[in-house]
């Protein structure tokens, strides 16, 4: 998932909430930015994946030099700059990030969007740099953010997108507005996606999973081998619980042939986990694998609670150690053969 999968709703009526989804109380942040003349040099724009990051920093984009805005703050979404930036191919916009979802972004790519930014806007009133996923950026590529950051010329505007403020650089972070979005309540992705024609029962189902992110909704509704990868990976988790050490061995070393499947299912196996501890604790109508609820269910009343916290932190700890480069099979060893001998 990137953040180009995003929620917005089909521009170009964007007089109401810029014509996103959710988080209004950060549209309205920055149109009084735009109305007061006190639009900031830098902002980050924090969440999950999927949440709407990047289609706020576009709606962002187009407002700050829209040269027909349709009010104050709010831009017209079809005139030919729009059209541009919504496409991420205007001369005023600088767009860079990690070449894949859980990559690396290099100094070179920054180094260059950087540059940019010190030559005078071709067509709008400001040049913008858009870097998604920051987080991924190596240390090279951060320290070089930050000397601009720190002598931004007066018509750039940085828009950065992360996950959590706390994956950057503190002297990043301190020298940004902060913007952090929220997952929307499952009931409106679930009204979302009936909008996009989601079928009988399905958008429930995949409300839950997204866990309030809607751009992440509407990817699995528009994608079906997600869910069938899902489907296997859950199945397969149920069925290593009982394996042997030999078996978990042999799933492990064909698992770790391929890094971004490897990834993927670490995150399928996250979720799933996490809904175990929430059953675990007492929280069973928050979970997010709503079709799965009798194995999960299940498997909370076998583990203890400091047991089932256990496997989810293992699992964020496996996918940041994959993410570092580390030998992909020694690690997937030692997460399957640290799991329990249950059935699920």
């Amino acid at each position: 998932m990137t953040d180009a999968q995003t929620s917005p709703i089909e521009p170009p009526a964007l007089s109401e909430n810029w014509g996103l989804l959710g988080n209004a109380w950060a549209v309205d942040m920055l149109q009084k930015h735009l109305r007061h003349g006190t639009v900031r040099h830098a902002y980050l724009i924090s969440g999950p994946s999927g949440l709407g990051r990047r289609s706020l920093a576009l709606r962002f984009a187009q407002a700050l030099d829209c040269p027909s805005p349709a009010a104050p703050g709010v831009p017209c979404g079809v005139c030919r700059t729009c059209r541009q930036i919504e496409a991420m191919q205007f001369a005023d916009l600088a767009v860079v990030q990690a070449e894949k979802e859980g990559g690396v972004l290099k100094v070179e790519k920054v180094r260059e969007v950087l540059h940019s930014l010190a030559l005078k806007p071709y067509q709008g009133r400001y040049r913008v740099a858009l870097l998604l996923r920051f987080e991924e950026a190596n240390p090279s590529a951060a320290n070089a953010l930050l000397k601009t950051l720190e002598e931004a010329p007066a018509h750039a505007v940085l828009l950065l997108t992360a996950e959590t403020p706390e994956q950057l650089l503190p002297t990043i972070v301190s020298r940004c507005e902060i913007l952090r979005l929220r997952p929307l309540p499952t009931a409106q992705v679930e009204a979302f996606l009936d909008a996009h024609g989601a079928a009988a029962g399905q958008a429930a189902l995949l409300a839950h999973l997204s866990g309030g992110r809607p751009g992440y909704a509407l990817h699995l509704l528009q994608d079906p081998a997600s869910l069938d990868f899902r489907r296997q990976r859950l199945d397969d988790l149920g069925r290593l619980l009982g394996e042997s050490r030999l078996e978990r061995f042999a799933y492990a070393e064909s698992l770790a042939k391929d890094k971004e499947t490897f990834r993927s299912a670490l995150l399928v196996w996250l979720a799933y986990w996490r809904d175990v501890l929430l059953v675990a604790s007492g929280a069973a109508g928050r979970i997010a694998n709503v079709d799965r609820s009798a194995q999960i269910e299940a498997l909370a009343g076998r583990l203890s609670l400091a047991e089932a916290r256990t496997r989810v932190v293992e699992l964020e700890r496996a996918v940041e150690r994959l993410e570092k480069n580390v030998n992909p099979r020694l690690l997937a060893e030692v997460l399957l053969l640290d799991w329990p001998h249950t059935a699920a």
